[in-house]
């Protein structure tokens, strides 16, 4: 008989009640929203490479000796911690275990990753994938939180789920575009760190998708508060969170991008992609055909 079958099987044998196993889809989401901040705190610092060994700082021992290395050594305790929520929810998560594999599995491929991120000295592209990959895991863990909410179904017309993925697509294009910004600007101030881009066409097409995602969004905003819909409450905290980063991104632009401020942005921004994730799954779940 095998010694560790016995425990393993006592693990998947017990179960959360519905409620609880919500509140840690929800825990699992935001540790998601959170790993994207201390990413970004690397990233920002110019950190990347304070460690320059994986997954120690040094070849024979962990311990971080200094600054740089402290911040991204930290980095990569949180991401333990969240990996191990990640797996917590995919085995407590039942009727929903493909949804939340998916996630485990995405938030365990970061590892990797960010070893080949600084295996290849901060390649752009691996620093942009990683990030990238962040927000779609983190829009799995959204929706499995989503999923996971007991609540009641309403009616809505058949063109308004339609209209809420042309919100989320937009909202897509926003965020890369956002991400290409910040990765052609001036941080974090190292020459070891090479541009994807330019930063100005970089910020000329994110305004472009900020007002398209604004405008989109706006008029969808209007429908539902205008029929009474229930949606409206996560579109309304939506609304609040988008005026917040736009407040941000004004003032981080003509401040001439203090790096602490760019964290505040890009973490909002992690922050928006949730809600925005939230209120268009929450467009499709209740939805039942009409005319």
């Amino acid at each position: 008989m095998d010694v560790g079958a016995e425990p393993l099987s006592r693990l998947r044998s017990f179960s959360l009640s519905a409620p609880a196993i919500h509140r840690l889809a929800v825990v699992n989401a935001a540790a998601l929203i959170l790993i994207v901040a201390t990413g970004a705190t690397v990233r920002l610092t110019g950190s990347g490479l304070g460690c320059e060994h994986w997954p120690g700082c040094q070849p024979h021992h962990f311990e971080p000796r200094a600054f740089h290395s402290y911040i991204e050594f930290g980095n990569r305790l949180f991401a333990f911690l969240t990996i191990l929520i990640t797996l917590a929810t995919w085995i407590f998560a039942r009727g929903h275990r493909k949804l939340a594999a998916a996630v485990f599995f995405g938030t365990l491929a970061q590892a990797p990753l960010g070893a080949l991120t600084v295996h290849y000295h901060l390649n752009p592209w691996f620093v942009l994938s990683h990030f990238v990959l962040s927000l779609v895991v983190l829009t799995g863990a959204v929706i499995l939180a989503a999923v996971t909410r007991e609540g009641t179904w309403t009616s809505l017309p058949g063109w308004v789920p339609w209209a809420g993925i042309v919100v989320g697509v937009s909202a897509c294009v926003l965020i890369l575009s956002g991400t290409l910004a910040t990765a052609s600007g001036p941080h974090p101030g190292s020459t070891v760190v090479r541009r994807v881009w330019s930063f100005q066409p970089a910020i000329y097409w994110h305004v472009r998708a900020t007002a398209v995602f604004g405008i989109s969004f706006a008029l969808l905003l209007v429908w539902l508060v205008r029929h009474r819909a229930p949606q409206v409450r996560g579109a309304l905290v939506l609304l609040g969170l988008l005026a917040v980063q736009m407040t941000i991104g004004e003032i981080q632009y003509r401040t001439h991008l203090p790096w602490w401020l760019v964290l505040v942005h890009v973490t909002v921004a992690a922050t928006v992609r949730a809600a925005v994730t939230w209120f268009v799954f929450s467009l499709w779940r209740p939805r039942r055909m009409s005319g």
